[in-house]
């Protein structure tokens, strides 16, 4: 349900009305950016997205901005560091599943391809729903598409996803465009 401004979430707090109103829906492509957003949306399984929004600034210092390169090569010791920094979630099996997409990004480039490709893909024909969302009760947790792109990505390599997560991805990535009717920053 749309609040008192006409989002359909992220009234309340600052930093989760400007990703609302800056991020969520639009089209992402690039290898990094969506290396960023998928680690992300990992980290967040079980927490509350704004959770992640405060500690991002800290994720993409300690993940070195998200490049698929440098993360790749993250060791041991890095894993370490990164169990001690209290500015990120410190999550074992989520800090290495990072570093395993990173090393997943750069064999997908060995075999001439990238995730851009493989994540866009698996775009639904239609980004937007027809009609348009009332309630977020009415938007699925997952879709076909997303669980064949999560399927991909396992094969890939990827580790902490599943069809749910692809989806939640999905839609930040704007491969979906899932805000309610009435939203001020319905796409056109």
């Amino acid at each position: 349900m749309p609040t008192t401004t006409g989002r359909c979430f992220g009234d309340g707090n600052p930093l989760y009305a400007e990703y609302h109103d800056t991020e969520w829906g639009v089209p992402v492509r690039g290898d990094t950016e969506l290396l960023e957003r998928f680690c992300l949306e990992a980290f967040q399984s079980g927490l509350a997205w704004i959770t992640i929004l405060r500690k991002r600034p800290a994720f993409r210092t300690a993940f070195a901005g998200f490049d698929p390169a440098v993360v790749a090569a993250f060791d041991d010791d890095d894993v370490e560091r990164l169990l001690g920094d209290a500015g990120i979630v410190r999550n074992r099996a989520k800090i290495e599943a990072s570093i395993a997409n990173a090393r997943a990004v750069l064999a997908l480039w060995e075999d001439g391809r990238t995730l851009t490709d493989l994540v866009w893909s698996h775009a639904p024909e239609h980004r937007v729903r027809t009609p348009r969302a009332v309630t977020f009760a009415e938007v699925p947790a997952t879709t076909p598409e997303s669980a064949a792109l999560a399927k991909e990505l396992k094969r890939s390599g990827f580790r902490f996803i599943g069809p749910t997560t692809a989806y939640a991805a999905m839609q930040a990535c704007g491969l979906v465009d899932d805000h309610l009717a009435g939203c001020p920053t319905v796409s056109a």
